[in-house]
């Protein structure tokens, strides 16, 4: 298949729209609590203003960063812990490059960006399975 028959998939597709937004103040308890009520593996850190970057932290992070530590889950924050500035794609962007840039930097999830504004997220998995035969 050439590129003119390619179906292209972008972002937008596959994220999802609705990502769970805490703040960085909130307890690393507070956010494992978070990810457990709406059963995902990351949480976006909100920017405090215009100019600030989002952050994200990962279950992976929590079991590093705190519990692997020995550290206490209710004594720190998730600023403390979290991943910023954390990789963005645009929405508009063909799924392809997409899973490339994860890949490239062994990433599973990055944030979808649209004119400088969050709108998703969108996972590895999500744009693999969904990648065209």
């Amino acid at each position: 298949m050439n590129d003119k028959e390619h179906n292209y998939i972008r972002v937008r597709q596959v994220m999802t729209s609705t990502p769970q937004v805490i703040d960085g103040l909130a307890t690393v308890r507070e956010a494992v609590e978070m990810m457990r009520e709406h059963s995902v593996r990351s949480l976006v850190i909100d920017r405090r203003h215009d100019g600030d970057e989002y952050g994200m932290v990962t279950v992976h992070d929590v079991a590093e960063k705190v519990i692997g530590q020995d550290r206490s889950l209710d004594r720190m924050n998730v600023y403390e812990i979290m991943t910023k500035p954390v990789l963005t794609v645009d929405a508009d962007m063909d799924i392809r490059y997409a899973i490339r840039i994860l890949a490239r930097f062994r990433l599973s999830c990055a944030l979808v960006t649209e004119k400088g504004s969050m709108v998703g997220i969108v996972t590895l998995r999500d744009m693999t399975f969904r990648y065209p035969d």
